[in-house]
């Protein structure tokens, strides 16, 4: 596993600028925003607090909602999610660590409208990298990745916050 260089405190400082900038273009002032267990939680504690968000920060783990659930072998560690406000009518900013595939965010968007329908979501990345399955794409990141095939990269933390770059285990 190798560790990237980068300056992960500089890349929320630009995500910040950017959702500042989106979020008042949008007319957007009061807006709940939620992290994906685990790195998206990380990553949006930092944007929560630097925004000055009021209102709790929400959390969702997805492991339910993947649809790799049924898969053999798939053992999620379960973490509960946490909406603290409905969400009915709402203008959501949801943040994940890494957007790959587009799958964590498409269950993601499943378990939010379980919770019920929001009037708007927009989605925060730290990293945004080519791989995408789905057509999902980030409304805010901090960086575009182009990684070899085989090769992952994660979020590591809560304090300090690292990239990791690593081979994908084979089955």
């Amino acid at each position: 596993m190798n560790t990237l260089d980068v300056d992960i405190q500089q890349l929320i400082d630009s995500i910040t600028g950017d959702l500042s900038t989106l979020l008042q273009a949008r007319h957007r002032t009061d807006v709940t925003m939620i992290g994906i267990h685990t790195g998206g939680v990380w990553v949006a504690q930092h944007l929560h607090r630097r925004l000055g968000i009021d209102g709790p920060l929400g959390t969702l783990d997805i492991s339910f909602y993947r649809d790799d659930f049924t898969r053999a072998g798939f053992n999620p560690q379960v973490k509960p999610s946490t909406l603290p406000t409905p969400i009915d009518d709402r203008h959501i900013v949801l943040v994940d660590d890494v957007l790959y595939t587009g799958r964590t965010i498409r269950a993601a968007l499943n378990e939010i409208f379980d919770y019920g329908r929001p009037a708007s979501v927009l989605l925060v990345t730290l990293v945004e990298r080519s791989g995408r399955e789905l057509p999902i794409q980030p409304d805010v990141f901090g960086m575009h990745l182009e990684l070899a095939p085989g090769r992952q990269v994660k979020l590591q933390g809560p304090d300090p916050l690292r990239l990791l770059v690593s081979e994908t285990a084979t089955p």
